[in-house]
C-alpha cells in the first residue's frame, strides 16, 4: 500500500492506495454519466497506476510538455485538494480541462495535482511525482 503526501507540509493526500500494473483504457463514451457528462473515473478507487509521460489521452492534456509520468488517481481519493487560491484551473465547458497543468493545492497552495473532469476527456486525477511524496506502507 502506498500514500501520497505533499512535501511542502507533510500532510497526507491520500488514504492508502494499492498499485495497478497500468493505467486503465479510459471508460467507453457510452457510459458517461447522462446529466453530467463525466466519464466515470479511469482509475477505481483505492487505486494509483503510473503512466509515462505523454502529452495527450484520449481528448485531454497532460501537464504541458512534461515528459515526466503521472500518477493517476480516482478523484475522490484526493477529496482534500482544492482549487488554488489565484482560481487558476484551466477551466472547459464543463469542468477543468487539465490543459494548464496542476490545477489543485494542498491546504498549504503546493499545487501537486491535475484534476481532468470535463465533458469531453477522461475523469482522473493526475499527481504530479515531483511535487508529491510517496511512502510505501510495505
Amino acid at each position: 500500500m502506498t500514500v501520497f503526501l505533499c512535501p511542502r507540509c507533510g500532510v497526507r493526500i491520500t488514504p492508502d492506495l494499492v498499485e495497478l500494473p497500468a493505467v486503465p483504457n479510459p471508460p467507453a463514451e457510452e457510459d458517461r454519466d447522462p446529466r453530467t457528462l463525466l466519464a466515470p473515473s479511469t482509475v477505481p478507487r483505492g487505486h494509483y497506476a503510473a503512466e509515462p509521460g505523454r502529452m495527450f489521452r484520449e481528448r485531454a492534456f497532460a501537464a504541458p510538455g512534461d515528459p515526466r509520468s503521472s500518477i493517476v488517481i480516482h478523484p475522490e481519493d484526493a477529496p482534500e485538494l482544492r482549487s488554488p487560491p489565484d482560481g487558476r484551473s484551466g477551466l472547459g465547458c464543463c469542468g477543468p480541462s487539465g490543459d494548464r497543468g496542476a490545477n489543485r493545492a494542498c491546504s498549504c497552495g503546493n499545487r501537486v495535482a491535475t484534476l481532468v473532469a470535463d465533458c469531453l476527456g477522461p475523469y482522473e486525477l493526475r499527481l504530479d511525482p515531483v511535487r508529491v511524496f510517496a511512502f510505501d506502507q510495505g
